[in-house]
C-alpha cells in the first residue's frame, strides 16, 4: 500500500490519565503504540481526532484516504460517529479494539468497517492489516459501482422502451422501426439514446 496515503486516527481523548486510572492509561498507551506503529511503517498520519459531533466536519476538511478507529469499550459509539462522518464519501475504516464480542465485530463489518482487529497493535502487523483493508475496500467499491451501473442500465432500458412504445402507438410503427427512428434522431441531434427518450417522454407528459 502507498505509504503516502493520508491517515486519520479516531481515538479517545488523549489527555494525561490520572495515576490510579489503569483503564485510561491502557487506552492512552494503545493509542500511542498505534501512532508510533504507523509512523515506523512510514505512513502519513495527518491527525488524531476524538469521536465527537465535530468529526464529520474535521474529516471533510482533512480528506483522509483511510480512517483508523482505536477504541475499546466505547468501540460502538466511536464507530457510529465514524460511519456517520463518512456516509457521503466512503473511505476504508480499520478498527483496532480489545472488544472480543463477535456480535460487535459483525455489526462493525455490516456498518462498513474494512478490517476489525482485536488486540493487533504490534507494529509489524500494521502494514499487512492496512494493505488487506484497502484491498477489501477497493473490491467492495468496485462491486458497488458495477451494481450501480447495472441498475442504471436497467432504468435506461425502461425509459427507451417507454419512448419506443410511444412512437409505436402514435405513429403506427413496428418495434424495429420505432427503435430505428429513435436511434437516427439521437444521432442527428448528437444525444444519447436514453436522453432523447427521456425528452420525448417529458414532452408527452407535458402535452398530455
Amino acid at each position: 500500500m502507498n505509504p503516502a496515503l493520508r491517515i486519520v486516527v479516531v481515538a479517545p481523548d488523549l489527555a494525561l490519565p490520572a495515576p490510579d486510572d489503569d483503564y485510561a492509561r491502557t487506552q492512552a498507551e494503545r493509542s500511542r503504540s498505534l501512532r508510533i506503529g504507523l509512523l515506523e511503517n512510514g505512513f502519513n498520519l495527518i491527525a488524531t481526532l476524538p469521536a465527537d459531533v465535530f468529526l464529520a466536519d474535521r474529516i471533510a476538511q482533512l480528506q483522509p484516504d483511510m480512517i483508523i478507529v482505536d477504541a475499546e469499550s466505547d468501540a460502538r459509539d466511536a464507530l457510529e460517529h465514524v460511519v456517520m462522518a463518512t456516509r457521503d464519501a466512503r473511505r476504508p475504516i480499520v478498527m483496532f479494539t480489545n472488544d472480543q464480542d463477535s456480535n460487535n465485530a459483525r455489526a462493525a463489518v455490516a456498518a462498513g468497517v474494512s478490517a476489525y482487529i482485536v488486540a493487533g497493535l504490534s507494529p509489524e502487523r500494521i502494514r499487512p492489516i492496512l494493505d488487506v483493508a484497502m484491498a477489501r475496500f477497493e473490491h467492495e467499491q468496485s462491486l458497488r459501482a458495477e451494481l450501480a451501473d447495472a441498475k442504471a442500465e436497467i432504468q435506461d432500458r425502461k425509459v427507451i422502451d417507454r419512448a419506443k412504445g410511444l412512437l409505436m402507438q402514435r405513429q403506427q410503427l413496428t418495434e424495429e422501426a420505432a427503435y430505428a427512428k429513435l436511434r437516427k434522431t439521437a444521432m442527428d441531434k448528437n444525444l444519447k439514446l436514453v436522453d432523447l427518450a427521456q425528452r420525448m417522454l417529458d414532452a408527452a407528459d407535458l402535452l398530455g
